[in-house]
């Protein structure tokens, strides 16, 4: 049972990733899930999440509009596309499944973790 995210790399600023989170050993669609970022020397930020409730998708307002995530269930994979990605999106990604996705205080944020995935790294850099 695990998910693994991929993707990672280095990109100048204005450019473009997809990173893919692949979920084994658990159908992922039964659980909300999102992606969390960890800049060196900072504390975690939630960036994106998906709720099974409702369907919603809920952004970090510092991505708004250059960041899409979506999800493939048939392959059991969660995508996150980054456009017009600019330095202070550097960072390790990591995608998690939760009990719950839900925004506090502007942020996506996955509740009561089941899975964390192992990160992938972002370098924006010009």
């Amino acid at each position: 049972v695990q998910l693994q995210a991929s993707g990672g790399g280095m990109v100048q600023p204005g450019g473009s990733l997809r990173l893919s989170c692949a979920g084994s050993g658990f159908t992922s669609e039964d659980y909300d899930i999102g992606w969390i970022r960890q800049a060196p020397g900072k504390e975690r930020e939630g960036v994106s999440c998906i709720s099974t409730s409702d369907g919603s998708t809920y952004y970090a307002d510092s991505v708004k509009g250059r960041f899409t995530m979506s999800r493939d269930n048939a392959k059991n994979t969660v995508y996150l596309q980054m456009n017009n990605l600019i330095v202070e999106d550097t960072a390790v990604y990591y995608c998690a499944t939760g009990s719950q996705c839900a925004v506090a205080a502007g942020e996506p944020i996955i509740y009561g973790v089941y899975r964390w995935g192992r990160g992938t790294q972002v370098t924006v850099s010009s």
